[in-house]
């Protein structure tokens, strides 16, 4: 089950009570941990969706350095293990992207220089984009990290912005290149991001969003055959 970070209530929630960001960011730990708890005692999954550890330094952020960025981006994942401090690491699944959107993304940071906070986080899996043309090529970026033992990468292995179906050899051959990094046993195949961000807009079909997902799960049978 799905809920939101602190760092991300932080940058899409306006604050007008609070005197700075951090004091805001402080009094987020506290009412959003009933919201964690209550899903991981409800016996869900708990899967924080964090847009703003990437999406939002080519949008909000754009006129700040990127040291800037990259130290709120600590703050962020500290509040969020604050926040996480009584559940369990394989309860939790973290969510990065670079924001929804079909467009050029050029300004996107790299994850090659969000990897080791996002390391820092207490959920085990890992969520990120690897299947559009502008984050697939990051899996060399993975390939060259130092990744903890203990976690779990899910990359997305369908675009989540157009309407191609990806075919199944496709997905499943992005599903090996991970499990050549961390291990077969530690990767999931995942979606770039959701397919309804947006209340009313329909960037992918609804028949082909389905017919995306089958292949997705004819690929990771295929890529399941070809690692055992």
């Amino acid at each position: 089950m799905n809920s939101v970070s602190p760092g991300c209530l932080v940058n899409y929630i306006p604050n007008k009570h609070y005197p700075g960001r951090d004091d805001y960011r402080n009094a987020l730990v506290e009412a959003m941990r009933n919201e964690y708890n209550a899903i991981y005692k409800a016996g869900f999954v708990l899967q924080l969706d964090c847009p703003d550890l990437a999406g939002s330094r080519h949008t909000d952020h754009q006129d700040w350095p990127e040291t800037r960025f990259l130290s709120e981006v600590e703050k962020s994942i500290e509040a969020l293990n604050e926040a996480t401090s009584e559940i369990p690491p394989e309860a939790m699944r973290l969510h990065i992207c670079w924001l929804n959107y079909a467009g050029p993304h050029t300004h996107d940071i790299p994850v090659s220089k969000l990897i080791k906070s996002l390391c820092s986080a207490r959920p085990q899996a890992l969520l990120f984009e690897g299947a559009n043309p502008r984050h697939e090529h990051e899996w060399e970026d993975w390939k060259a990290a130092k990744i903890p033992d203990d976690k779990v990468l899910v990359p997305g292995v369908i675009d989540s912005t157009n309407n191609f179906v990806e075919h199944p050899v496709l997905i499943a051959q992005r599903i090996c290149r991970y499990a050549d990094i961390v291990g077969r046993q530690r990767v999931l195949a995942g979606a770039d991001c959701g397919f309804s961000t947006y209340a009313g807009r329909k960037a992918v079909f609804p028949t082909i969003v389905m017919a995306k997902f089958r292949s997705l799960a004819e690929g990771a049978e295929i890529a399941t055959k070809r690692l055992w």
